[in-house]
């Protein structure tokens, strides 16, 4: 599926592509929700209304952003994803594959639209840190990845060129985003959420497992894995 010569950066999405995404759909659609209601001791109709509230802002940097919600809701929201922090986890075969990336030297960039707040949550959980070369936020360089903002901000901090570049994200609009500035080699994720049906990619390939990307060993060649 990929050339391995033909890569010298591999930016890679954390939520729903290293990580599996039922944590963050639990807590933004059904953990929050509840306790917000909980908290505030409102009615049920509040939940349904909150929900609608946060789609609302699906792909900006606020949708991302756990400050701005905690201000908008008046919630620890750091506190209340705590409560349900044993549903984060790798994906399937993501350690495998972080591992032989590690081996083969190309380098490796989380490329994310999580906050700092969720990275250091989620990073002391998962061990990601220990197999990438860099981490880019989207608050770090104040643009969402969906827009092309994103991807100039991210080419000054860490120099790459698009036609060697290897970039793996469940997000249909992020991929396009990056198609549009130019990024040559574009992979998806069938099913991000482990708890949800797969989702449909129409314009790109989309991942059922990482092992897919491997090189096949060669005669009389043991694999890293």
């Amino acid at each position: 599926m990929i050339d391995w010569r033909e890569i010298d950066t591999v930016l890679l999405d954390m939520d729903g592509t290293l990580l599996d995404l039922h944590f963050d759909s639990h807590f933004w659609l059904e953990h929050l929700p509840r306790r917000y209601v909980e908290l505030h001791q409102l009615d049920q109709a509040s939940q349904d209304a909150l929900k609608a509230r946060i789609m609302g802002e699906q792909g900006t940097l606020n949708w991302y952003s756990l400050a701005y919600w905690s201000r908008e809701l008046n919630v620890d929201i750091v506190a209340l994803k705590r409560e349900v922090q044993h549903l984060i986890g790798l994906r399937s075969d993501a350690l495998d594959f972080l591992t032989w990336l590690k081996q083969a030297h190309p380098r490796v960039v989380l490329a994310t639209n999580a906050d700092r707040a969720s990275l250091a949550l989620k990073l002391p959980l998962t061990g990601l840190e220990n197999y990438l070369d860099a981490i880019i936020s989207s608050e770090d360089v104040g643009a969402a990845k969906e827009e092309q903002a994103f991807w100039f901000a991210l080419q000054e901090r860490e120099p790459f060129d698009p036609t060697r570049t290897l970039f793996i994200d469940d997000n249909a609009r992020v991929l396009e985003s990056a198609r549009e500035f130019g990024i040559k080699h574009l992979l998806g994720i069938k099913q991000p959420d482990s708890q949800r049906p797969e989702k449909e990619l129409q314009e790109f390939i989309a991942l059922d497992r990482f092992a897919q990307l491997l090189p096949a060993e060669l005669p009389g060649q043991r694999s890293h894995i």
